[in-house]
């Protein structure tokens, strides 16, 4: 099972067969396996990383810390639930330090990112206070490196 994770984590879109031929074992197990994985929630979803400045549609990141207020019979999970329906959410986490709660924001524009924060976030009961940091430029994101150095441009040679 944790091999075919592994390679299924590094390439969502390796087939059955190409992982068999892999592992040396029968393309039958090997999908049998997957669809298991799929079906006890192992395996959540398969995901395409994408460029979007490349692709001409630019979103904002931010991600959100927030310090939140225990209510009696409630722990974090409800306020995190929460904030895990809105679509605009990426993630959510539950984190050590200054804060309890992190959570990863997309918008169109850093006023729409700021105006979700301000309307549907900091106003969620047991949410103390919030600290807003925008991403400004990723460099790596699920494992692979998002910068990319210019080709040296060769100079033409002429005698």
């Amino acid at each position: 099972m944790r091999e075919i994770l592994e390679i299924l984590s590094e390439n969502a879109r390796a087939t059955p067969t190409e992982i068999a031929a892999l592992l040396g074992r029968e393309v039958e197990d090997v999908a049998r396996e997957i669809r298991e994985m799929e079906d006890s929630g192992v395996i959540r979803k398969y995901i395409t990383l994408v460029d979007w400045e490349k692709a001409d549609r630019s979103y904002v990141y931010a991600v959100i810390e927030l310090k939140v207020a225990l209510q009696r019979n409630t722990g974090y999970d409800a306020v995190a639930e929460r904030i895990a329906r809105f679509s605009d959410v990426e993630s959510v986490r539950l984190i050590s330090g200054d804060h309890d709660i992190s959570a990863t924001v997309r918008g169109r524009s850093m006023k729409e990112v700021a105006f979700f924060v301000a309307e549907k976030i900091a106003t969620l009961e047991g949410v103390q206070s919030t600290c807003t940091h925008f991403i400004l430029k990723s460099y790596k994101e699920h494992g692979v490196i998002l910068t990319e150095k210019p080709k040296p441009k060769r100079l033409v040679v002429t005698a």
